[in-house]
């Protein structure tokens, strides 16, 4: 649905759910600041994970939409207070039309999200698995899990060393995955790291 500020002058009781354009990397920052405002309710889903870095891997949060969140409110009564909260850069419009969000679009994904903002993906590794490792001796190298060992917090994997591969056991904390795979391969004695 398309509302224009005409349409909802004569309606100010007309609550949906509009997107919000905010300031480069300041979602987080326009969500909290909407929270405080009575009558507004906010939905801003967010992805934690880990990702590797020069350093080892780290845990980030991004936003699953970068500079847009989501606002329920009436936008006749209460557009110029959202577009100018702290944060926000604009309400999302096409001239005087200001389109609205299905709210059955925003349940699917506040249910994708266990009814929370934030969902953390964990690195469960399987056997194929391709990774990077990050954080040790062999920062950087990419390789295949050949066997997770959960009890030890060891992971094995496949990499290949001096043009040859080798079975190395690493930290499971030090690996990042990049690409899910199915493929298991297996190859001769450890090397411990």
């Amino acid at each position: 649905m398309v509302m224009s500020l005409e349409d909802t002058e004569q309606t100010n009781g007309d609550e949906a759910w509009f997107c919000l354009r905010s300031q480069p990397k300041h979602e987080h920052i326009a969500a909290a600041n909407l929270r405080q405002i009575e009558g507004i309710e906010i939905f801003n889903p967010r992805l934690r994970q880990r990702k590797g870095t020069r350093r080892g891997a780290v845990w980030v949060t991004e936003s699953l939409f970068p500079n847009y969140l989501f606002a329920h409110f009436s936008l006749g009564a209460m557009l110029d207070l959202v577009k100018y909260t702290s944060g926000v850069s604009t309400v999302v419009h096409f001239g005087d039309r200001y389109p609205s969000i299905p709210n059955d679009v925003i349940e699917k994904l506040q249910s994708d999200f266990g009814g929370n903002d934030l969902s953390v993906l964990h690195d469960d590794l399987s056997e194929g698995d391709e990774v990077t490792i990050t954080g040790s001796a062999l920062s950087g190298f990419q390789a295949v899990v050949l066997r997770a060992m959960p009890g030890r917090q060891r992971v094995q994997v496949l990499v290949e060393l001096l043009g040859r591969a080798a079975t190395v056991e690493v930290d499971v904390k030090s690996v990042v995955v990049q690409r899910r795979h199915p493929q298991v391969l297996s190859l001769g004695s450890p090397v411990f790291c």
